[in-house]
């Protein structure tokens, strides 16, 4: 039986933070390669939020006290059901909603202005001068509508009124002092906006919200930007969309499955995906682990938690 107290890493993508958890006297025990001593000694797991911890897993840890996500969402976990059996559940709470932001509105424009397009048309040697004469729209005074005004979805907010573009967000709480008008519902706002980012928080109440009539209301010469998470998508409904041209276009930097299989969109026009790299940056992600070790640190000494999940 080890005399360091124990903390699992639930996921590969997280083998780097090994180190560091070490270096503060913790023995690590890695869900792929875990021991029955680990298991039943583990104090604490590191997690990434989006990964699924399933409840017979969760129970094969009887000293389990903590879920630590160091991503901002933890859609992977059922809270209610951890606080039930006496968890602890805290995230990364807005540390890289600029990073998100950022990359939100480089979908936006490099589908929306047909930049990766043109990439490849210059890089293939298509490029002829009466394709010149085809333009986009600009972006100033496009209706830009957010669902989820939270620490991103304000981000994108900032970002997009800075091009001139007219703000509505919708979410299914007011937001007394909110910037910007709220619209009565999904479809309301998804009708009344050339562009809707996605922003909020993934959780059983939302998946597949965006749905046909909402990707329909946007409209052929809309667009949809995720960098949420996919499970608030209806992807096959957004895929068919787009090769029917009910869609205007979309830029994506989540999937229903992740990795995405390459073959589900190889015939899909008018699309920029990213591969979840939205809030992942050299910046945030230093201050998301460092986030996810303090909490690590002060629930095992007993302290309150940093950045617990509210509600």
């Amino acid at each position: 039986m080890s005399v360091k107290p124990v903390v699992l890493l639930s996921h590969q993508m997280l083998a780097p933070m090994q180190a560091a958890l070490e270096a503060q006297g913790y023995e690590v025990g890695r869900r792929w390669d875990l021991t029955p001593d680990q298991a039943a000694q583990a104090r604490a797991i590191v997690h990434a939020g989006e990964v699924a911890l399933e409840p017979a897993f969760l129970a094969s840890l009887p000293r389990l006290g903590l879920i630590a996500c160091v991503s901002v969402g933890y859609d992977g976990v059922n809270v209610p059901a951890a606080r039930a059996a006496g968890l602890e559940v805290t995230h990364a709470k807005g540390l890289n909603a600029d990073d998100v932001a950022d990359h939100a509105l480089g979908l936006l424009i490099g589908g929306w202005r047909n930049i990766v397009i043109g990439d490849g048309v210059v890089r293939g040697g298509g490029w002829r001068d009466g394709d010149r004469m085809g333009p986009r729209a600009g972006l100033r005074g496009r209706k830009l509508g957010i669902m989820g005004l939270g620490a991103i979805g304000e981000a994108v907010a900032v970002r997009a009124q800075a091009f001139g573009m007219e703000i509505a967000w919708w979410g299914p709480r007011e937001k007394p002092g909110a910037s910007w008008p709220r619209a009565d519902s999904l479809l309301a706002l998804a009708d009344a906006s050339d562009i809707l980012v996605i922003a909020s928080r993934a959780d059983e109440t939302n998946r597949r919200l965006v749905d046909r009539a909402i990707i329909e209301a946007v409209g052929p010469r809309g667009m949809i930007v995720n960098v949420a998470r996919g499970s608030i998508v209806d992807e096959d409904a957004l895929i068919a969309a787009l090769k029917d041209g009910r869609l205007g276009r979309a830029g994506l930097d989540v999937f229903e499955t992740e990795p995405t299989p390459p073959e589900r969109w190889a015939d899909v026009p008018n699309v920029v995906l990213t591969p979840h790299s939205a809030g992942g940056t050299v910046d945030s992600i230093p201050r998301m682990v460092a986030q996810a070790l303090e909490n690590v640190r002060l629930f095992l000494a007993g302290e309150p938690l940093m950045s617990p999940v509210s509600g």
